[in-house]
């Protein structure tokens, strides 16, 4: 049984959280972790990888348990350069990267950033918008939940989890904006809910930073060999797809259904394969 340890590192503007499994070798694997929640939502996965390596994953500044870099609006690029400094913290000199959705923005922009420090990339997801569809989804998608006396935030939060299983954007409850998803178990979103709930005030800045990355302008930019997949009902399945065109050594891996018995092993392969060619 894989036994995940969690830790902090100190970093200058504070504390960063990570869990941490597996053995030593002379190249660990960062994981970095989709909005809303933490590295909690990638547990089953670090458990799978850390049978033959070993994975430092990191919650993202104002996420899960890591401290926000300032209380106000961010950029991916500022996120990226606390990810390499949580690097040099852990003296992690070089690393393969995997990142989803806002994870996988950051890992794209540490690979730009310091292209030295990473041999290869993957990108579970990736998303760019158009101005009229950035506009709106900055306009409804991402909001602190303030405590109030009676508890309703609690109620907003959950189904804001909720409903991410069942509609893209997640406030579009149309037949239009209707997800082909199953919903997440009941241990699942408690999960995600409680994560979500230790940054409740702080989680949406990294969201829309996210929001705000155009791939477009900084994929071409990733110099180095990078695997972008996506599951075939991930709602970013098609930009990840037409963006896996742009960058210069990149390839592209279309995964099964998330709720299909093969995707995990089916992620699991591909990242092996692509990891092993990477130099």
């Amino acid at each position: 049984m894989t036994i995940v340890k969690r830790g902090f590192a100190d970093l200058a503007q504070g504390q960063m959280h990570y869990r941490h499994a597996g053995a030593d070798e002379d190249l660990p694997l960062v994981m970095l972790h989709a909005s809303p929640g933490s590295s909690r939502q990638l547990l089953r996965l670090i458990e799978d990888v850390a049978v033959t390596r070993r994975v430092v994953a990191p919650d993202t500044p104002g996420n899960g348990d890591s401290p926000a870099i300032a209380r106000d609006e961010t950029t991916v690029v500022l996120l990226a350069q606390a990810m390499l400094d949580f690097l040099d913290a852990m003296e992690l000199e070089r690393v393969d990267l995997y990142g989803s959705h806002t994870g996988a923005c950051i890992a794209a922009e540490l690979a730009i950033l310091a292209p030295e420090r990473v041999r290869g990339v993957v990108l579970d997801g990736v998303s760019t918008f158009t101005p009229e569809d950035l506009a709106d989804i900055l306009g409804n998608y991402a909001f602190p939940f303030e405590p109030d006396i009676n508890g309703a935030y609690l109620v907003n939060l959950f189904q804001f989890c909720r409903d991410q299983y069942m509609f893209f954007p997640w406030y579009r409850r149309t037949r239009a904006g209707r997800r082909d998803n199953g919903m997440g178990t009941p241990a699942d979103l408690h999960a995600w809910a409680t994560e979500l709930m230790k940054a409740h005030d702080t989680y949406h800045f990294n969201y829309r930073a996210a929001f705000r990355w155009n791939g477009y302008d900084r994929l071409p930019l990733l110099q180095g060999p990078a695997l972008l997949l996506a599951g075939e009902n991930d709602p970013l399945v098609e930009q990840t797809r037409v963006l896996s065109t742009v960058v210069p050594s990149g390839r592209y891996v279309e995964l099964p259904r998330f709720d299909d018995p093969s995707f995990g092993p089916a992620r699991l392969e591909a990242m092996r394969a692509f990891f092993a060619s990477a130099t």
